[in-house]
C-alpha cells in the first residue's frame, strides 16, 4: 500500500510521533511521499509576526515566552526536526507550491500514484479531487471523539470545559469539517492535574497507534465505520481572551 502523507513542519510534538508512526508501520505499508507545509497552529495561515501578535494578545506574556523557547529549542533538537525524522526513514518531501487543491499540486500528487492519502495536522482544506485522489481514501487525525469537538485546539477546549475523558478519531476526510465517517476512535482519560502540553503528547502518540490499526483495516479491507452525525456535533474556533482567563480560572494549565 502507497501512502501520502500530508502535514505541517511542526517543532512540538510532531516530530517524535511520526518517528514513531514510521517504525511501527507494517510492512506492506509504504510512505512515498510527504507534503511538508509551513507550521500553522491555529489553522490560519499568517506570518511569523502576525502570529506572535495574537498569541500574545489573546495568551499572554509568559505563554509567549514558555513556547517561544519551545519553538527554538525545537528547531534545534534533531529529534524534534520534521525533515531528520523523513530522512532517516528515506522518504522523500513533495514539493508543492500555492494550494494543495489546485491543478498543479494535484498533478503532482498524483505521480506517486497513492493507495491512501493521510493527514496529520494538515492545514489546508481539501476539496473533492484531492478526497478521491487516492482509491482507498483520505485519513486525517483529529485528538477528539468526533463528532464532540470538531473544530480547532480541542485539547484546550475539554480541558477548559472540565470533560472527564477525551480521545483521538481517525476518519475518511469529507468536504465537511471534521465531519467524515471514523474508522477507528480510542478515548483517553483526563486525569487530575492534567495540562494541555501533557494531553497533547499522549493524544498524539495514542493517535499514531490509531492510525496504524486504521491502515490494517484498509488493508484488509473488513470494517465498520463508526457514524458522525452533524446532528450531535460541537464545533469550536479560536479561542478569545476571555476563554483564557475562565481557562486558568477553573484552574487549568497550559504547561
Amino acid at each position: 500500500m502507497k501512502i501520502l502523507l500530508i502535514t505541517q513542519d511542526d517543532p512540538f510534538y510532531l516530530a517524535e510521533n511520526l518517528d514513531y508512526f514510521f517504525k511501527h508501520l507494517p510492512p506492506y505499508a509504504n510512505v512515498v511521499g510527504c507534503i511538508l507545509a509551513d507550521v500553522s497552529p491555529f489553522g490560519k495561515r499568517e506570518s511569523f509576526i502576525q502570529k506572535l501578535k495574537k498569541t500574545f494578545h489573546i495568551f499572554g506574556f509568559s505563554f509567549v515566552v514558555h513556547y517561544s523557547s519551545e519553538f527554538i529549542f525545537g528547531k534545534l533538537n534533531p529529534n524534534r526536526i520534521i525533515l531528520k525524522i523523513l530522512r532517516k526513514y528515506n522518504i522523500p518531501i513533495v514539493q508543492v507550491k500555492g494550494n494543495i487543491n489546485s491543478e498543479n499540486s494535484l498533478a503532482t500528487l498524483k505521480s506517486y500514484s497513492p493507495d491512501l492519502l493521510i493527514s496529520i495536522a494538515g492545514n489546508q482544506i481539501f476539496k473533492q479531487p484531492l478526497i478521491d485522489l487516492a482509491p482507498k481514501g483520505c485519513l486525517n487525525l483529529h485528538t477528539a471523539l468526533l463528532p464532540k469537538y470538531r473544530g480547532l485546539m480541542p485539547s484546550f477546549w475539554v480541558l477548559k470545559n472540565n470533560e472527564p475523558e477525551t480521545g483521538v478519531s481517525v476518519f475518511f476526510v469529507d468536504k465537511g469539517i471534521d465531519s467524515g465517517p471514523i474508522l477507528v476512535q480510542k478515548h483517553i482519560p483526563i486525569t487530575k492535574g492534567m495540562t494541555q502540553s501533557q494531553l497533547i503528547k499522549t493524544s498524539k502518540r495514542i493517535g499514531m497507534d490509531a492510525i496504524i490499526e486504521a491502515i490494517d483495516l484498509i488493508q484488509q479491507g473488513n470494517y465498520t465505520l463508526i457514524p458522525n452525525p452533524g446532528e450531535e456535533k460541537t464545533y469550536y474556533s479560536f479561542p478569545t481572551k476571555q476563554d483564557i482567563k475562565a481557562f486558568y480560572k477553573i484552574g487549568k494549565r497550559f504547561y
